[in-house]
């Protein structure tokens, strides 16, 4: 965009503003677009590509409702016209990120072409009095690392609040009795953020697992093929390989039959008793397929770990590791442990996985991890984020890694102070900052962190 004023020789030029935004969307479009991110310009808006009137901003509003776009950029060419862009980003109630290109042409005799920088303080404050929550990119180069890191965070960011809006969560069964940690408020998320929750009980699943079983010979005799390879499979584990594969059919089903977009399933109380059978390997086995399912039925661990799957554009797999015992010998390590449903894919290398009554068993690849969890008391909802490495630690059962903290101590106090539990989802990566600039967005929720 460019302000409309009456053209003189200076900063008010309008071809330059016009050219250099045309040559910034085509290295933006050339150099950003990918297979989960694809961008609407505004190629054919009005003869020069640069909306600068009111009618131009009709076009746009039009234009971005029928694409159905998720995220707005706002590129500021000169000056800024921030009746126009407080009009856009106020009538589509999406993600904004407001940025203006470096101003770096000064000729010898002094004149300046653009005053990019200068507008966008302008358009800040429109946005402001609008409460038009808002990203911003640094005033730098389009080439520079500054504006690539910037528009990254703010695409993540736009992909959480587009799935967070009207996420749907399956509960599988109830919550294990003694688990008073997991209770949530399903009113609450509706009310404040439109998380909708479907319940399915352990009838439902119970008739739909023998029908699985019973029809599709063929395809759980594959699985248990695949469950041999993968594992040393103990003699509890060895006859039930079939049951552990027919969680994977039953979960798929219940993704498509209920439109799910995340599940909070009941695992080791209610499945033994009516299914003589346990679904964590097959959690493993879905994780890599895409489906984000928590253990222990902790909606909002599955909520939080929905987030981290949008923080990374679904590139990587999140899991659910509890803060569960201090490592001995390093007073900053923590062991981040569940007892099997970790992504297979996430298996240290050249580490031997083992299946232990129905349970996978392996330690996670080393690397950096975001972690995070979504949680409330009195209906003060905070999303805790931060960080951890890996170390080495004692061999244990179940799936697991060593954590690494600046401050495990902080974190301690923190988890147990509240308003969080133990249960904690994980993801590959650095992404603390995607999950502060994504509350921004939700109103309702709050940042919170460990290590300011």
């Amino acid at each position: 965009m460019r302000r409309d004023v009456t053209p003189r020789p200076g900063i008010f030029n309008w071809e330059r503003a016009e050219e250099r935004g045309r040559r910034i969307v085509d290295y933006i479009e050339n150099h950003y677009a990918e297979e989960h991110v694809s961008f609407v310009d505004l190629k054919g808006i009005n003869p020069v590509d640069v909306m600068y009137s009111e009618a131009d901003a009709d076009a746009v509003i039009e234009r971005f409702r029928e694409a159905q776009v998720d995220g707005i950029v706002l590129i500021n060419c000169n000056f800024g016209n921030e009746e126009i862009a407080g009009r856009i980003a106020h009538t589509l109630g999406k993600p904004v990120l407001l940025w203006a290109p470096l101003d770096d042409v000064f000729e010898p005799d002094g004149t300046r072409y653009t005053d990019s920088q200068c507008g966008i303080f302008g358009v800040s404050r429109q946005l402001q009095r609008l409460n038009v929550p808002f990203s911003y990119v640094e005033n730098c180069r389009v080439e520079e690392d500054a504006f690539r890191d910037g528009l990254d965070r703010f695409i993540r960011v736009a992909c959480m609040v587009k799935n967070f809006t009207g996420l749907r969560v399956g509960q599988v069964g109830m919550r294990p009795k003694p688990f008073c940690s997991v209770i949530y408020n399903e009113g609450e998320l509706m009310q404040k953020f439109g998380v909708q929750i479907i319940p399915i009980n352990m009838a439902v699943i119970i008739d739909k697992f023998n029908r699985i079983l019973k029809e599709n010979r063929e395809e759980l005799k594959r699985g248990a093929e695949l469950l041999g390879e993968r594992y040393e499979v103990d003699e509890l584990s060895e006859p039930n390989l079939e049951k552990i594969y027919t969680f994977v059919l039953l979960y798929r089903e219940l993704f498509e039959e209920y439109r799910l977009d995340v599940c909070a399933s009941e695992c080791w109380t209610s499945m033994q008793l009516g299914l003589n059978a346990m679904p964590c390997t097959a959690f493993s086995i879905l994780a890599d397929e895409g489906y984000v399912i928590a253990c222990e039925t902790d909606v909002h661990a599955a909520i939080s770990m929905a987030l981290l799957s949008c923080a990374v554009l679904g590139k990587k797999r999140p899991f659910l590791g509890e803060f569960t015992v201090k490592n001995p010998e390093d007073g900053n390590s923590e062991l981040l442990w569940h007892c099997g449903p970790f992504a297979y894919s996430l298996k240290k290398e050249g580490e031997k996985a083992k299946m232990v009554n129905m349970r996978q068993w392996f330690q996670l690849k080393d690397g950096n991890y975001t972690l995070a969890r979504m949680d409330q008391e009195n209906g003060d909802y905070r999303l805790l984020c931060g960080q951890c490495g890996t170390t080495e630690g004692p061999y244990t059962f179940g799936t697991y890694v060593w954590a690494q903290f600046r401050n495990l101590k902080k974190w301690e106090k923190k988890l147990v102070e509240g308003p969080y539990i133990h249960h904690i989802a994980e993801v590959e990566g650095q992404h603390e900052e995607v999950l502060t600039e994504f509350c921004k967005f939700i109103p309702k929720l709050t940042a919170d962190h460990v290590e300011e």
